[in-house]
């Protein structure tokens, strides 16, 4: 069956093809006074469309309507929008064959013509052929002499070059637009951060480090930057400086402390510094009171000063700020301390609301686009569904940080 979107749009496009054919024929009457058979036809291929919907044949009453509505610079707009549809309807071959019968008419202006190749490369790049919409994208940006098509195909190419993980090629083509669109900023400051890991994966960390700083020159609030020009501060040894670069996150993007505490731990772990740590950890939370940061200053507690004293001050704190995460620690602590204290087996109760708190965790979103809702277990830095860089953050709340 088709879908209202569709046949809407293919009725509208009748209406149109309609109209167009009845004043060019009441035009030709005017002059030869021919006999009026043109308008009967179009309404025999009109039914003969209608009849295919009716018999649920929609590829047959597609071809039929586009066939009855003439290109020309009326209706040009109609098949356009026609080949978008097919696209977002997931049949982007279809749309190829609208926009390469538009491309074949030669009376079309260069305008329409430039309009036409973007849907082309567009149609190209959802079936994945991505050689022939780079080609038709490049020709636009060499011959077109309209800004609007030469910043949208830009936009289409770098689209593409991203998707085949091309990141100098298309840092090539954005630089010129980043003063213009600063927005393009954030994603090219990413671009540079996979840059740096294929140059970490192929030891060339002086390069790394160097793409890394031009990303923060690019966004100073790029955490994924600082977080690798950290870790590679750690493999070098130098951890103090590690903890000044993850002491800057906070400033980036409050929502990323969850993300730097492993690193900020192991840093000061290697640097020997319990006690730097331990004050750390405060300054963090009173900048935000993170579930993850109350439990890795209980876990410090805990080994220095043993379950009771862990257990009073995660107490105190989730009295303030309760979480599903911080009670599920809790509760760990009081099964370790019945077991401490000489009891054959934990209270009952205590194993129960255990296996409670374990089942909802097991099942809560730990990350979340904050762009289109994306969830995801494991920090993306590019989220899978709406593509934007930057965008998925731990999700805060009682069930969350």
């Amino acid at each position: 069956m088709l879908d209202v979107a569709l046949l809407s749009v293919l009725l509208v496009a009748i209406a149109i093809g309609y109209g167009l054919g009845y004043r060019q024929a009441l035009r030709r009457r005017h002059r030869t006074h021919p006999p009026a058979a043109s308008s009967q036809g179009l309404s025999r291929d009109y039914f003969v469309g209608l009849n295919y919907l009716l018999n649920e044949q929609p590829d047959e009453a597609i071809n039929t309507f586009i066939n009855v509505l003439a290109v020309n610079s009326d209706t040009v707009h109609t098949h356009i929008a026609l080949g978008k549809l097919f696209r977002a309807r997931g049949e982007a071959d279809k749309a190829v064959s609208i926009h390469q019968n538009l491309l074949a008419r030669p009376a079309l202006s260069q305008h329409t013509n430039e309009q036409i190749q973007l849907e082309l490369a567009r149609d190209f790049m959802a079936l994945g052929v991505h050689d022939r919409a780079q080609r038709l994208l490049n020709t636009l940006l060499e011959h077109s002499g309209d800004d609007d098509h030469r910043y949208a195909a830009k936009q289409l190419l770098v689209d593409l070059l991203e998707r085949e993980k091309a990141w100098q090629q298309a840092l090539d083509v954005i630089q010129p637009l980043l003063k213009q669109y600063p927005k393009m900023r954030r994603p090219a400051a990413h671009w540079l951060c996979e840059l740096a890991l294929e140059e970490i994966s192929e030891a060339s960390r002086p390069l790394a480090k160097k793409h890394l700083k031009k990303a923060l020159q690019l966004d100073e609030k790029c955490v994924r930057a600082t977080l690798m020009l950290a870790e590679l501060e750690m493999d070098n040894g130098h951890y103090a400086r590690a903890i000044e670069r993850l002491d800057n996150i906070p400033g980036q993007e409050i929502a990323h402390i969850p993300t730097m505490l492993p690193a900020l731990k192991h840093a000061y772990m290697r640097n020997n510094d319990d006690t730097g740590y331990e004050a750390h950890l405060y300054r963090l939370l009173e900048l935000a009171p993170y579930t993850s940061t109350i439990i890795a200053l209980g876990q410090l507690v805990h080994q220095r000063d043993g379950v009771d004293k862990a257990i009073e001050l995660i107490g105190e704190r989730l009295r303030a700020v309760p979480s599903l995460g911080g009670l599920d620690y809790l509760i760990d602590l009081y099964i370790e301390s019945q077991r401490l204290s000489g009891k054959p087996s934990p209270d009952t109760r205590l194993l129960l609301l255990k296996h409670h708190t374990d089942a909802l965790l097991l099942n809560r979103t730990r990350h979340r686009c904050q762009r289109c809702g994306f969830a995801s277990d494991a920090l993306q830095w590019q989220c899978p569904s709406c593509r934007f860089w930057g965008t998925i953050k731990p999700v805060i709340g009682v069930e969350g940080e």
